[in-house]
């Protein structure tokens, strides 16, 4: 298992891309990740966008301490545009980024990433919905299905997401934990 000794924080909000966390959790999970479930608040069950799969939270973004995660993963969906709102996770995310450590995005997640305000100079993909918000915040634009540019994981769409975890796991076994 590549990920033994990481611990991700894993991001969750109202209208998460249901495989967008759930693919990527699994995965991380398969490869020995500890995870704790992160949201705006603590014991919040939410529910995908696709409305099949459920997500609830452990821990909310205030509680937690940003040096004992190796990483944050954000999935897309409706969820970055709402918890892009909350300062205390645009300050776990923003912390985990300075710290050197793992950020990952993928789909509209990116929307966070611009509000954190670490995407500025970064090679940056997404959905094409957020080419011009990431073009705006100083971002170049990818049009690729998922790469690393320094600490940050960039994923493009649900179809990608066996690119981004494959990137993901790579990362995040050569980073140290």
């Amino acid at each position: 298992m590549k990920l033994e000794n990481t611990r991700i924080a894993m991001l969750v909000g109202p209208g998460f891309e249901d495989l967008e966390f759930w693919a990527v959790y699994m995965r991380m999970e398969e490869e020995g990740a500890d995870i704790d479930v992160v949201g705006m608040e603590a014991d919040v069950e939410y529910t995908g966008k696709s409305g099949g799969l459920t997500a609830e939270t452990e821990f909310a973004a205030e509680e937690v301490d940003p040096p004992v995660f190796d990483a944050v993963l954000v999935p897309g969906g409706w969820t970055p545009d709402k918890i892009r709102r909350d300062e205390s996770i645009l300050d776990l995310v923003r912390d985990i980024y300075e710290d050197g450590n793992i950020v990952g995005l993928i789909c509209h997640a990116g929307l966070v990433g611009i509000s954190a305000g670490i995407v500025e100079g970064s090679d940056a993909t997404g959905s094409l919905g957020i080419k011009d918000d990431l073009v705006n915040a100083g971002a170049n634009w990818v049009d690729e299905p998922a790469f690393r540019d320094g600490n940050i994981v960039w994923g493009r769409v649900v179809a990608d997401i066996p690119d981004y975890n494959r990137v993901l796991v790579n990362t995040l076994a050569e980073h140290p934990a």
